[in-house]
């Protein structure tokens, strides 16, 4: 080896233009023309444009990767948005739902109230408000608790309204409640009259046909009797006032070889969905009390039997 080649320099051979310290200080003092020419004068804005619309097909193919995975993050994140949204909008949705179920229950219990309010004032007998609180536990009788007893002077016998009819007859009272026996219970009867002929007739409960029925009884096969007749307490009962209404005549059988039509009723009374009644003074309590008998006295002048 020649030792003119350990000063690690390459041989005169290959020594070919300028040195890289030339070269350097050219390029420098070409980028610095460069850039103050392009800042002051613009000319590299169309290599620039030229360059970008060449480069583009390339930076398109490699943001594409970086582009679906963002779409795919943001589609994930859109997917469990919008099932939360789902998922709020149903609650929200029920929760209209039950207000508005309450809203409808609160106006028919308001309507309820106020026919109640006007049966009140129509009423000359004295007459308390009342709850229902809950069915007789008895499942072959037909009666209903409410929540006035011996506390709110309730008095055996009194009648139950409610705001379309007679409703029943309290037959129990305890000092906080009372136990009402329905007009369709089967050992209920109460007196009426048809409004249409003025014929009166007996009316008791019925569970034959269906759960909340009456029978017109004991009338003759050929009374006058029609479907949608409507029948009203009598008042010789002494315990409902006269003209409270009853049930309407639904059914009328007629045989040849029967004695008595069978004539079934429909109460007006919302027997089995009463929420609010009126609950009366028996009618014996308004009545004066009989004048005692007069006797003769011993001295021929008539005296009063005590």
């Amino acid at each position: 080896m020649p030792l003119g080649t350990l000063d690690r320099d390459p041989p005169p051979f290959f020594r070919q233009g300028p040195s890289a310290l030339s070269k350097l200080a050219v390029c420098s003092a070409l980028a610095l023309f460069l850039m103050v020419a392009d800042a002051r004068f613009k000319v590299m804005q169309p290599l620039r444009v030229v360059l970008a619309t060449a480069l583009y097909p390339v930076q398109w193919l490699a943001l594409r990767p970086v582009i679906l995975a963002q779409g795919a993050g943001q589609y994930f994140q859109s997917l469990a948005a919008a099932q939360a949204e789902q998922e709020a909008a149903r609650v929200k949705l029920s929760q209209w739902s039950q207000r508005a179920s309450q809203v409808e229950q609160l106006a028919l219990e308001n309507g309820r109230l106020r026919k109640l309010l006007d049966l009140r004032e129509r009423l000359q007998s004295p007459a308390t408000a009342a709850q229902v609180l809950y069915d007789a536990a008895d499942p072959y009788t037909r009666k209903v608790i409410i929540d006035k007893g011996l506390a709110n002077k309730v008095a055996l016998g009194s009648p139950v309204l409610d705001e379309m009819g007679v409703l029943g007859q309290v037959t129990r009272v305890y000092p906080m409640v009372s136990e009402v026996t329905l007009i369709t219970d089967r050992d209920h009867a109460i007196p009426v009259l048809n409004v249409r002929t003025g014929a009166r007739g007996v009316a008791f409960g019925d569970t034959s046909t269906h759960a909340d029925a009456l029978e017109l009884r004991y009338m003759p096969a050929n009374a006058d009797v029609a479907v949608g007749d409507l029948l009203t307490t009598s008042g010789v009962d002494g315990i409902y006032p006269p003209g409270l209404p009853v049930a309407r005549v639904e059914k009328v059988e007629r045989r040849v070889d029967a004695v008595f039509a069978r004539i079934y009723c429909v109460p007006l009374a919302l027997v089995s969905g009463a929420g609010h009644v009126v609950v009366l003074e028996p009618l014996a309590t308004q009545i004066a009390p009989r004048p005692a008998p007069e006797v003769p006295a011993a001295n021929g002048k008539r005296g009063v039997l005590k």
